[in-house]
């Protein structure tokens, strides 16, 4: 079936997407008519990230963008892992440094965090150009005795440990605790939000802390209704300072104010994992879970729309997608430079890739 709307859609008018679009998020809903048949005014840049030594890369998770707009940070998993069966636990017995730094060129600028994390995966820039990184391990690929995961940890850009949340090793519901963070983001005023956690039937809650780290409220529990989620994998703030979820095993975004209030939700975007807003009043979202049994006949890649009103205009498709293929590939996050330069951060091909615009 996945082929056969992906064959349809090739040929659908792009005008009439728009439209249609445009409607649908107006009304906060959104629909699978506005996944395909999008342009697609991006190139691909091969080869553009470099580790120091020419080190393998290994599974690379969330991207963001430095204060100056034009250095990229990023997750690596340490090492290049081939066994399958470590995609969840990748820097369990490396020291390696988990958390990058690139300059516009690819190359490494800074680099820390080894040994500091089991499963190392978002990353957030805050407004002081202090970096935050969670560990999203499982609790049942923590060994034992290990005291790591569950925690979000603040780090000076020179990689100084400045702040922790969460109690390291213990999952937990409770202020203190944490069950697998998948990500977080930090307010304008320093309030931290967090995206709690990467499991379809844990937390599924967003929590609320001060700039010191001190716990104001939490919201959301595991289910399907608005304000209810399976899976938070992703979550940031637009330039109204509007909180945007990617609720992706109910593929849609959610969309709250900072207080927990449910505005809205969109499922134009295909099954989000990835989320972020740039300087032109664009949101981008990456789609690496679209398949024919998750969510049959949409593709993956990274879709880019209005961030007002929702409506989605461009898509880079995933070249090498395979619908039949429910594990996931592509980018899972995405972020975008100060000159429109599209990053993407693929855990199973290991890459994080650079797209250029080539066309208006």
């Amino acid at each position: 079936m996945g082929h056969a709307l992906r064959g349809i859609s090739l040929k659908a008018s792009v005008l009439g997407l728009a439209a249609v679009v445009a409607l649908a998020a107006a009304a906060g809903t959104g629909g699978a008519v506005s996944a395909q048949a999008l342009p697609n005014p991006y190139r691909m840049v091969d080869g553009w990230a470099k580790l120091p030594g020419g080190r393998g890369m290994g599974a690379v998770g969330d991207v963001t963008i430095d204060r100056d707009g034009r250095h990229i940070w990023a997750v690596v998993r340490c090492e290049p892992l081939a066994d399958p069966a470590r995609f969840g636990d990748e820097c369990r017995d490396s020291k390696v440094d988990a958390v990058y730094k690139f300059a516009p060129d690819g190359t490494v600028v800074t680099s820390f965090g080894g040994g500091m994390f089991i499963w190392p995966h978002g990353v957030e820039v805050d407004p002081d150009g202090n970096v935050w990184v969670t560990d999203a391990v499982a609790p049942q690929r923590i060994p034992k005795g290990d005291k790591r995961g569950h925690q979000v940890v603040k780090f000076s850009p020179q990689g100084k440990v400045l702040m922790t949340l969460g109690t390291p090793s213990m999952a937990g519901d409770g202020p203190a605790h944490f069950s697998s963070p998948a990500d977080v983001v930090v307010g304008r005023n320093g309030d931290v939000f967090v995206a709690d956690g990467h499991n379809e039937n844990g937390n599924n809650r967003v929590v609320k802390f001060s700039k010191d780290g001190k716990f104001i409220k939490s919201w959301g529990k595991t289910g399907y209704a608005p304000g209810e989620f399976r899976t938070l994998h992703a979550i940031a703030l637009d330039s109204q300072g509007r909180l945007f979820i990617a609720d992706r095993f109910n593929n849609r975004v959610q969309i709250f104010d900072q207080d927990g209030k449910f505005l809205a939700q969109w499922t134009q975007f295909g099954r989000p994992s990835g989320i972020f807003f740039d300087d032109r009043g664009r949101i981008l979202v990456a789609d690496s879970e679209s398949d024919d049994v998750q969510n049959p006949g949409w593709d993956m890649g990274i879709r880019i729309g209005d961030a007002r009103t929702g409506a989605v205009n461009e898509f880079i498709l995933f070249p090498w997608a395979d619908p039949r293929d429910t594990a996931g590939n592509g980018a899972e996050f995405v972020a975008v430079d100060r000159d429109g330069n599209i990053y993407g951060g693929e855990p199973r091909p290991r890459q994080l890739r650079k797209y250029v615009r080539v066309r208006p």
